[in-house]
């Protein structure tokens, strides 16, 4: 149940055992009221019956009866105690107050007619009535708008904090309505919290950019004077190290650029199933492709050292960014290969891409927070840096694809890729053509 059904039903239920309450009292109250003034008068009616009976011995008040027979039996049995009392019944002649005593063996009583009383008690009841339910309804209706208003803004803090968490440390709530009540004290607070948060994030990035670019001058010296080495192998181990340096620089550069949100997509006309034949050749693995056109069955299958065709596939022509997409396959090829086992599977189904392994799979954190710059969180996949996966995830949310993680039931880690809608169905072949002589073949020595 929402806050606000939670606000307005309690309110509702209050209210109307407030109402139901303060109706009841009244109620009783006025009965009472009702019912002794009924039975004084009865009383007064009878006192004046038995002195008149004792002065002349007859029955001469209206509504005064000797052994009446519609008298209640209750006042019969005390009269014949030799004792006085009334008593509120209902008869043949409708509801009255009897009032009755002795005399000389038999009983006096009187009778007071008590239905106007009755109908006074119902006219009350039904106003009663009314009021309570316009006092309710009017209630419920306030606490519903105030529940509404609460609700709201709460909604509005909550939409923010959803914003701030998925990386919009920009965003501000500002003033929620007019006062300074408690969820404007959240709303300052929660404004505060990302103002903070959007200062550290800024600050790291700052520095993760500086530290790069920084170690780029000594890093293309030491590159340099890697390459004036006599050849041997040590040479060999230092330039491989001096490489790994290298890379993991660029990597952090490249890191630095995505979390400022400082990309700009260039898209172009990109032949799906051509796209990922280059990056397979890129990366020069042992890679097992299919390629599906987006039906049940596989229009062509790639396998081999490095990707190489077999068979030719048809598939989508999309409008993408092909550099950005190499980076994220290629990446995801890669660590599929380092941190997995083999045989690793590439499949292209419509605008689905799926990477999977037949390794240990990825670790729980990954699953559940993503991935994080140097954190693989278990030996098996820990021999990197982790910002392998985290530089994929970044350029998928450029180009506006989805990246997700999983773990097959049957052992291995999958990532999928799926492209955000955009089929381009009015590029011609010869346009495909086009894109495939600027950059879509299988280049030797190419880095993504």
């Amino acid at each position: 149940m929402t806050l606000r059904r939670q606000i307005a039903t309690a309110v509702a239920a209050i209210s109307v055992l407030v109402a139901l309450s303060v109706g009841l009292l009244v109620h009783q109250a006025m009965v009472r009221q009702h019912v002794d003034q009924a039975r004084r008068s009865a009383l007064g009616a009878l006192d004046s019956a038995l002195a008149s009976y004792g002065r002349s011995g007859e029955v001469a008040r209206q509504g005064s009866a000797l052994d009446d027979p519609a008298l209640p039996s209750r006042l019969r049995a005390l009269a014949a105690q030799g004792r006085q009392g009334s008593v509120l019944a209902t008869g043949p002649q409708g509801e009255a107050m009897w009032a009755a005593g002795p005399v000389e063996g038999a009983v006096l009583s009187v009778r007071v007619d008590f239905t106007a009383d009755r109908s006074a008690i119902a006219d009350l009841d039904r106003i009663i009535l009314i009021a309570v339910t316009a006092s309710v309804f009017t209630t419920v209706l306030a606490g519903v708008l105030v529940a509404d208003r609460i609700s709201r803004r709460l909604r509005t803090a909550a939409t923010a904090a959803r914003e701030i968490a998925a990386g919009r440390t920009d965003t501000r709530i500002g003033e929620l309505g007019d006062g300074r009540d408690e969820v404007a004290d959240l709303a300052a607070a929660v404004d505060s919290m990302s103002q903070a948060l959007h200062r550290r994030l800024e600050n790291e990035q700052r520095f993760t950019a500086d530290v790069a670019h920084e170690l780029r001058t000594p890093l293309t010296g030491l590159v340099t004077a890697a390459e004036l080495l006599p050849p041997g192998r040590p040479t060999q181990l230092v330039r491989n190290r001096v490489q790994a340096l290298r890379s993991l620089v660029e990597d952090l550069l490249e890191v630095s650029r995505l979390d400022a949100d400082a990309e700009t997509p260039y898209l172009s006309a990109v032949p799906l199933d051509r796209a990922v034949r280059r990056t397979v050749g890129i990366t020069g693995l042992t890679v097992t492709l299919s390629v599906r056109a987006g039906g049940d069955a596989p229009t062509g299958r790639l396998t081999g050292p490095g990707g190489r065709p077999e068979a030719g596939a048809g598939g989508p022509v999309v409008r993408t960014d092909l550099r950005r997409l190499d980076r994220i396959l290629a990446n995801l090829l890669v660590n599929a290969d380092r941190h997995g086992h083999g045989p690793v599977l590439l499949s292209v189904d419509g605008l689905r891409i799926t990477v999977r392994d037949h390794g240990p799979g990825y670790p729980d954190d990954l699953l559940q927070h993503g991935p994080q710059r140097f954190r693989t969180s278990v030996r098996e996949r820990g021999r990197g840096h982790g910002l392998g996966l985290t530089i994929a995830e970044g350029h998928a949310r450029v180009i506006g694809a989805e990246l997700t993680f999983a773990n097959h039931p049957d052992g291995g880690a999958v990532a999928t890729l799926v492209l955000p809608p955009g089929t381009d169905a009015e590029h011609t072949d010869a346009e495909c053509a086009d894109d495939a002589s600027d950059g879509l073949g299988l280049p030797d020595g190419a880095h993504p």
